[in-house]
């Protein structure tokens, strides 16, 4: 509500996971908020068959469930970038592709998380055939441990970032940094 008196968009998602009941109440509440005037685009679900919270005929139903509840509202799912790939039937029922992209969470050297970045993008733009593809995800982190040749340092964290800013803004590609 706070966004919207501040004319900004949303992108507001049900959590899904392994409790019906739960998942039941998550639906609800965003189809309430979008028939409120408070969704702009919606998420529903995120990362449940990476987890393997649900099958995929289950997360086929709840989108459309809400796609037939709230028809005006753009809805996708949000996953990483290569579900959209490995998994055409809920590519084709999203109105936008939501990918999460982590060069570093797949042990790439910083050196090359740029265009390994882009490589995620366009593969979930290529298995989008023609849809809105939106980065729901990507950063780097500023501590912790490595991941193969990914290192987390202060230095790669800020020029990663200065790095997604840029090539978003020239390719006009919509990113949530996290």
């Amino acid at each position: 509500q706070i966004a919207k008196e501040f004319g900004l968009k949303t992108l507001v998602g049900a959590w899904l996971g392994n409790d019906p009941e739960i998942n039941r109440r998550e639906v609800e509440g965003l189809i309430n908020l979008a028939k409120e005037g408070l969704v702009d685009i919606a998420a529903v679900g995120n990362e449940v068959m990476y987890r393997k919270d649900l099958s995929e005929d289950e997360l086929l139903d709840y989108i459309r469930e809400v796609k037939k509840a709230i028809p005006h509202i753009p809805a996708g799912y949000v996953d990483a970038y290569y579900e959209f790939t490995h998994r055409p039937a809920i590519t084709e029922i999203c109105d936008v592709i939501l990918c999460n992209c982590y060069p570093f969470w797949e042990g790439c050297p910083f050196e090359n998380s740029l265009e390994y970045m882009k490589q995620m993008y366009y593969q979930a733009k290529s298995a989008a055939n023609g849809k809105e593809v939106i980065i729901t995800e990507t950063g780097w982190p500023s501590k912790g441990e490595n991941l193969r040749g990914a290192v987390p340092s202060e230095k790669s964290a800020r020029d990663y970032f200065i790095n997604t800013q840029l090539w978003s803004a020239n390719e006009n590609i919509p990113v949530f940094y996290f």
